[in-house]
């Protein structure tokens, strides 16, 4: 029954929501994919310059970003595979590069209770995280890629 639900709740959407949508899912099942199966260093030079940040004043379409963002956080709830933080600021990344906004990913790790690391990945537009946003002094940041 959940699946009717969304199913009818997303043909009510006007069609450029739905084409949203229908490319967020397409990019995190191509962004969980490529974690599985390939090299993270052969993933990096799709994601930008290295060790690089985009001009945190360069942020044109707030809405668009909005939009982006809502998509994926959506998208990512009611996937059959599992759309973490790297799978969701890779998906971002793509689809706001696709619209000409400049973006830049962030890997961070940080130091658990016991001793073990915690890694995580967010994604900031015009000096806003807009994806995996939560908690972000806790983690060094040990890479980035705009």
């Amino acid at each position: 029954m959940e699946i009717i639900r969304l199913t009818t709740k997303y043909f009510k959407k006007p069609f450029a929501e739905q084409a949203l949508y229908l490319e967020a899912a397409l990019w995190l099942g191509m962004s969980r994919l490529a974690i599985l199966i390939l090299p993270f260093r052969w993933i990096a030079p799709f994601l930008g310059r290295h060790m690089a940040h985009s001009d945190e004043n360069e942020y044109r379409d707030r809405q668009t970003v909005m939009f982006v963002s809502h998509a994926i956080l959506d998208m990512s709830c009611h996937l059959p595979w599992e759309c973490k933080c790297l799978v969701q600021s890779i998906s971002g990344k793509m689809m706001l590069r696709r619209r000409q906004i400049p973006s830049t990913l962030y890997l961070g790790v940080a130091k658990k209770k016991d001793g073990d690391l915690n890694a995580h990945a967010w994604l900031r537009a015009g000096g806003i995280n807009i994806l995996g946003g939560g908690g972000l002094e806790r983690f060094a940041v040990v890479s980035t890629f705009s």
